[in-house]
């Protein structure tokens, strides 16, 4: 059954992003290949994070997480974010960020990013999606986004 299902899955090329969280002194972040608008009035958005990640014991505990979209030529940033694991390296000692709306951490260089408010969050099984309300964005950068098919070079910090 998960072959038949495999065939559409396949087919799919999503945005990436990366998400940040900061929860305490603790921040974290992580590259993410599921999400999407999930409402129009009211504006909400869903951000899919593996349980296995370090960045989701962090989520789980923020008020609001960051979501930054990056252009294909920001591979390396979605490298650092998705290859590495914030349980042995600070993931923000190399990369301009700066804090936003509740004490986010936004990464200057992103093509675009915004921050929004945890308004729930629905269990997935291996993910947990977290609803979010948009409170501040900010729009810097143009050209292609980077997408999944950019990314499938990045080996995951953590398996899925």
């Amino acid at each position: 059954m998960t072959d038949d299902v495999d065939v559409f899955m396949n087919r799919l090329n999503p945005d990436m992003c990366v998400v940040t969280a900061v929860a305490g002194a603790e921040r974290s972040g992580c590259l993410v290949g599921f999400s999407s608008q999930c409402s129009i009035d009211p504006v909400r958005y869903v951000v899919w994070i593996s349980k296995a990640n370090h960045t989701y014991g962090v989520a789980r505990a923020a008020d609001c997480l960051a979501v930054h979209l990056l252009t294909r030529e920001q591979h390396a940033t979605a490298a650092l974010f998705g290859g590495e694991t914030g349980d042995r390296i600070d993931k923000f000692a190399d990369v301009p960020w700066k804090q936003a709306y509740g004490g986010s951490v936004v990464l200057e260089e992103a093509a675009a990013w915004f921050v929004g408010t945890v308004e729930d969050r629905v269990d997935g099984g291996d993910h947990v999606g977290f609803i979010l309300s948009p409170v501040e964005w900010r729009d810097r950068r143009d050209g292609p986004l980077l997408r999944l098919d950019d990314a499938m070079d990045i080996t995951p910090g953590h398996p899925a």
